[in-house]
């Protein structure tokens, strides 16, 4: 089974590739009065875990954000950036 996440251009640009073990994610805000604080929600709550090296998430200029996901926590990043609404649709598929 394979997680599939989708989002809404005008809102949000996802970008998501492998680096090693780890996936890493390039987000882009592009609505900022929907959006603005969002992504910074969702790093907030991968910060107050135990775990410090779950997720991390670096900001950027223009609303920009690298996120480095550990594989055990994929889904919980999903699922967190869904709960934030950067997704509009998150469903598990058949490979």
């Amino acid at each position: 089974m394979k997680l599939v996440y989708r989002f809404d251009p005008s809102v949000v640009d996802i970008e998501e590739r492998r680096n090693g073990a780890d996936a890493e994610f390039t987000i882009r805000i592009l609505r900022e009065d929907l959006h603005a604080d969002a992504i910074k929600r969702a790093g907030k709550h991968f910060e107050e875990n135990r775990v410090h090296t779950d997720v991390l998430i670096y900001a950027y200029p223009n609303r920009e954000y690298k996120a480095i996901v550990r594989p055990d926590y994929y889904v919980d990043f999903v699922l967190e950036l869904m709960k934030r609404k950067l997704l509009t649709r998150v469903e598990w598929t058949a490979d």
